[in-house]
């Protein structure tokens, strides 16, 4: 005996769903994080920052110690020795109140083992000293390649942060991609085993569907272990949790091409390209650390004042005895190298040697620079004509699926061209997808390598994304 639903029952249904639609509009959407964002996150929290930042305080450092070269030092010497001394003194005149004048006049004292005390007070100055000149600007030049490597790290970053932050993006999009995919070709595989039961299909289209929908999961799992490891790698380089983090991809209206000519490009790369600069900046600290070790062997002159005060007290063969000596002295101190042993001449040589060192690694860095810069702005002349071909090669898959579904449903499309069909389409949206996000990696490269990445560039980027 049938049984009877009341109206009321039958609206439940609807009510439930109309509630839970409801609560999914009004429910606050997954927080999207942009390419902005991300860079402030890792500046703040890569472990390469951090490193970059403590050179850079380290470079600051040796501007200082330049400076501290011309400065004067005070030392304070203090000394206890267990020691002896003699005197003999013969032939002295010796004159005093009440014993008159006498003259062969013997004095003798004597300390054995004694107990020794000096104490000094010395301030020096330098006055002439071609190795301090040579060893401050030693010391100024390294500041400056401080400061260049970190700008060249600060690009660097954000250069990895741009390159992590699309990975995940991709990453997530393929993901999409392959779920839609996946939820069209269980339709198409219920379809067919619906209709090879009715003899409308034959077995093999089920067979088709149902291999090529366990395909598609196994190749969704692999791209979701791929999504959760970049999600990760960008969590660690951001310190951002990811969780269900939305990330944004290049529109398709971004525009990532560049102005100006080849030859304006290299121009740039030759003048601002911080490795380059660093390269520079360090055949300099070489030369000047070589001019150091050769200055080594020319006369310094110092100005010295000095306080002291040296006592010895003790016994001796004529009894208790003591010495004490005070100096007051101030004026200049000429020191000339005679010889070093050869330690001077060797690290001369040495120093030689690595000027050359460096001015050969400086010629191999601005080959590959320009080579960079040459490859880098190639490929961005082409890169629009490459999104032009496979946006057309995207119309044509979808246009093509159309057909096929169409085809299918009239009996002249097998359920295997149909498959085929949604792969082509899958395909060619993920293949124009990683094309802009490409032309915008080259972009962000190019600007770099002519020392020009900066947030204003980054936020450019950021501008074209979609969000």
């Amino acid at each position: 005996m049938s049984r009877r639903v009341s109206p009321m029952r039958k609206r439940l249904p609807l009510s439930a769903m109309a509630l839970a639609a409801l609560a999914a509009l009004s429910a606050p959407s997954a927080w999207a994080l942009d390419l902005a964002e991300a860079w402030a996150g890792a500046r703040q929290h890569a472990p390469q920052a951090t490193a970059a930042q403590a050179a850079r305080d380290a470079g600051l450092a040796r501007h200082e110690q330049s400076r501290a070269l011309w400065r004067p030092t005070i030392g304070l010497e203090a000394g206890l020795s267990y020691a002896g001394a003699e005197s003999s003194i013969r032939g002295a005149q010796f004159a005093a109140p009440g014993f008159g004048q006498s003259t062969g006049v013997s004095f003798d004292t004597s300390v054995t083992g004694g107990t020794g005390t000096r104490v000094d007070l010395v301030l020096r100055q330098p006055l002439i000293s071609r190795e301090r000149t040579a060893q401050g600007q030693a010391l100024s030049l390294s500041a400056q390649a401080a400061e260049v490597q970190w700008a060249q790290a600060q690009q660097d970053l954000m250069l990895r942060t741009a390159q992590t932050y699309f990975e995940a993006a991709v990453a997530a999009e393929q993901v999409r991609l392959l779920q839609q995919q996946a939820q069209s070709v269980q339709r198409a595989a219920t379809e067919a085993r619906d209709r090879f039961q009715i003899g409308d299909k034959p077995i093999t289209d089920v067979h088709e569907a149902t291999a090529r929908a366990a395909a598609l999961q196994s190749e969704l799992l692999a791209a979701q272990t791929r999504l959760a490891f970049n999600r990760q790698a960008l969590s660690d380089l951001t310190g951002l949790a990811m969780g269900e983090t939305g990330l944004s991809l290049p529109t398709s209206h971004a525009v990532a091409t560049t102005t100006g000519s080849l030859d304006e490009w290299l121009a740039r790369a030759e003048q601002h390209n911080p490795g380059l600069r660093l390269a520079a900046t360090q055949v300099a600290v070489a030369q000047a650390k070589a001019d150091a070790s050769g200055a080594a062997f020319s006369p310094t002159l110092d100005a010295v004042a000095r306080l002291g005060r040296e006592r010895l007290s003790g016994d001796g063969d004529f009894g208790r005895a003591s010495q004490t000596t005070r100096q007051q002295a101030i004026g200049v101190v000429l020191n000339v190298p005679l010889y070093t042993g050869g330690m001077r001449s060797a690290q001369h040589r040495e120093g030689l040697a690595l000027v050359e060192q460096a001015r050969a690694e400086q010629e191999q860095l601005r080959q590959q620079v320009t080579l960079q810069t040459r490859d880098t702005w190639q490929q961005l002349q082409v890169a629009q004509a490459r999104l032009d071909a496979l946006d057309a090669a995207l119309t044509a898959s979808r246009a093509r699926l159309d057909a096929t579904q169409v085809g299918l449903q009239a009996g002249d499309r097998t359920t295997l061209d149909l498959l085929n069909a949604q792969n082509d389409a899958r395909g060619a949206e993920l293949a124009l997808l990683q094309a802009r996000v490409q032309r915008l990696m080259l972009r962000l490269q190019l600007a770099s390598l002519a020392g020009a990445l900066d947030e204003q560039t980054l936020n450019t980027a950021n501008a074209q994304l979609t969000h």
